[in-house]
C-alpha cells in the first residue's frame, strides 16, 4: 500500500560523478588459516562524505537498492566527521553495483581502471578461485593494480 511519499533518489549520472570523485572499489584479501587457501576475499564498493551531507549518501542508497550508510569517526587532526556508504554482500556486488557501472561507465581513467579490475577480481570470485591458493594469488596480483593514478585522459 502506497503511502503518497515518494523516496528521494539521485539520477544515475549523479551516483557516476560522486563516485569518480569520492568512490572507492576496493577487494580486502585477509590471510586466514581458517581457510583451505589461506585466505577470503571480501569484495566492497563505498563513497564517503562529509556528515553533513549524509543525506546524499542516504539517496544513493534508496537509488542503487542496496547497502547501508554508517558513521565513521575520524580521528585525524583538522578532518572532519564523515558517513560511509559501503556495499559489501556478495549478491549486491554482482547483481546490483558491477551491473549498473557496466550500464553508466565512469568518466574518470583511474575509477574506470579500478572498476576493471574490481569486475576481474569478482569473476574469478564467481568462479571460485578465491578458494584455491592459485586464485588468490591471481587476486592478490590484480587487487595490485587497482586504485591508482593513470596517465591520459579519458
Amino acid at each position: 500500500m502506497s503511502t503518497g511519499r515518494t523516496k528521494l533518489v539521485v539520477s544515475p549520472e549523479y551516483v557516476v560523478g560522486l563516485t569518480d570523485g569520492e568512490g572507492c572499489f576496493y577487494v580486502n584479501v585477509s590471510t586466514s588459516s581458517a581457510y583451505h587457501a589461506g585466505a577470503f576475499v571480501q569484495l566492497h564498493f563505498h563513497v564517503k562524505l562529509n556528515e553533513l551531507d549524509k543525506g546524499v549518501l542516504d539517496k544513493v542508497k534508496t537509488t542503487l537498492d542496496c547497502g547501508n550508510v554508517y558513521f565513521q569517526k575520524e580521528q585525524r587532526a583538522n578532518h572532519a566527521q564523515c558517513y560511509r556508504y559501503t556495499v559489501s554482500a556478495r549478491n549486491d556486488i554482482f547483481q546490483k553495483i558491477i551491473p549498473f557501472f557496466e550500464k553508466y561507465p565512469l568518466q574518470t581513467a583511474t575509477k574506470r581502471n579500478s572498476f576493471k579490475v574490481f569486475c576481474q577480481i569478482a569473476n574469478l570470485v564467481k568462479q571460485d578461485q578465491h578458494l584455491k591458493k592459485s586464485g588468490i594469488e591471481k587476486i592478490r596480483k590484480l587487487k595490485s593494480g587497482m586504485n591508482k593514478k593513470t596517465t591520459g585522459f579519458a
